[in-house]
Formats: structure tokens, C-alpha cells, sequence
């Protein structure tokens, strides 16, 4: 008769144990996606800022510079 209950018991924390390791599995799908979603955001945004940085880039060039504003009055 322990042997049934041990063979239940056993037979119960292994029925627990694969419910977690789905549970676990659908929890990674989940975040392996926020992550792959963050990582498309992030390198969006990374190509937003070069260009912004190469707009700001470029007006500094226009900008005059000290001696020829100097040498011009």
C-alpha cells in the first residue's frame, strides 16, 4: 500500500512539474518576443538619433566660424 501512495505521489509532483515547465515555456515565448520587440524599438531608435546627430552636424558646419566673423567687421 506505500508503494501505491509513492507511485501517486510521485506520479502528482511529475504531473506538477511538466504544468510548470509549460507554463515556463510559454513565459519565455513571451518574453523572447518583448525582447525582440525592444530590440527593433532600440534600433529604430538608434537610427533616429545618427540622423538627428548628422541634422545637428551639419547646421554646425553652416555655422560661421570665430575668425570670419572677426575678419569681416
Amino acid at each position: 500500500m506505500a508503494n501505491n501512495d509513492l507511485i501517486d505521489q510521485i506520479a502528482e509532483r511529475v504531473e506538477h512539474l511538466l504544468l510548470r515547465h509549460e507554463e515556463l515555456q510559454r513565459t519565455n515565448a513571451l518574453l523572447t518576443q518583448q525582447v525582440q520587440a525592444l530590440t527593433h524599438e532600440r534600433d529604430q531608435l538608434k537610427s533616429r538619433l545618427s540622423a538627428a546627430r548628422a541634422r545637428v552636424d551639419a547646421l554646425i558646419d553652416r555655422l560661421p566660424t570665430p575668425s570670419s566673423t572677426e575678419s569681416s567687421t
